[in-house]
């Protein structure tokens, strides 16, 4: 089995804002630990959906220069996907913690497990929408302009 390589410049690892519902029954509060450990094991970095329905242009900005926006909604209200949807953001990965048989419950209703399932499934790319990449963005290999040499 070949790894993968990788180039030190850290340009072919993609670059994605994590967006949690964060809301109040326990699936949405799983958004939240689920996007924390995701940024921990260097997913990608976690962003308030709070903030990004306030209009804050830093943020939508960094989301739309992002090579991939991740949505964890709890629940199918989709709250975290109609503020990305209002602010214009392309989401290329959304997932529902009710779709992984997660049932919904009071805000302290959870096990370490749950949070475990939608870590998992994030890295196994479930809900990732299946388009192009972004144009203008470093996808590794010859002529990327990371300084490798093409060894990315």
């Amino acid at each position: 089995m070949t790894e993968k390589s990788t180039c030190s410049c850290g340009s072919n690892e993609a670059k994605r804002i994590i967006f949690p519902c964060a809301g109040q029954a326990n699936v949405g509060q799983l958004t939240n630990f689920a996007a924390l450990q995701l940024t921990e094991e260097g997913y990608g970095s976690i962003a308030c959906a709070a903030l990004l329905a306030t209009g804050a242009e830093n943020l939508i900005a960094n989301a739309m220069n992002a090579d991939e926006v991740v949505i964890l909604d709890g629940c199918p209200m989709l709250c975290a996907q109609k503020i990305a949807n209002a602010q214009g953001i392309p989401v290329g990965q959304h997932l529902i913690v009710t779709d992984l048989g997660i049932t919904k419950g009071p805000s302290k209703s959870y096990t370490a497990e749950d949070i475990e399932k939608i870590v998992s499934a994030c890295w196994k790319g479930e809900g990732r929408k299946k388009e192009a990449a972004k144009s203008g963005k470093k996808t590794g290999g010859k002529n990327n302009g990371c300084g490798c040499g093409g060894t990315c």
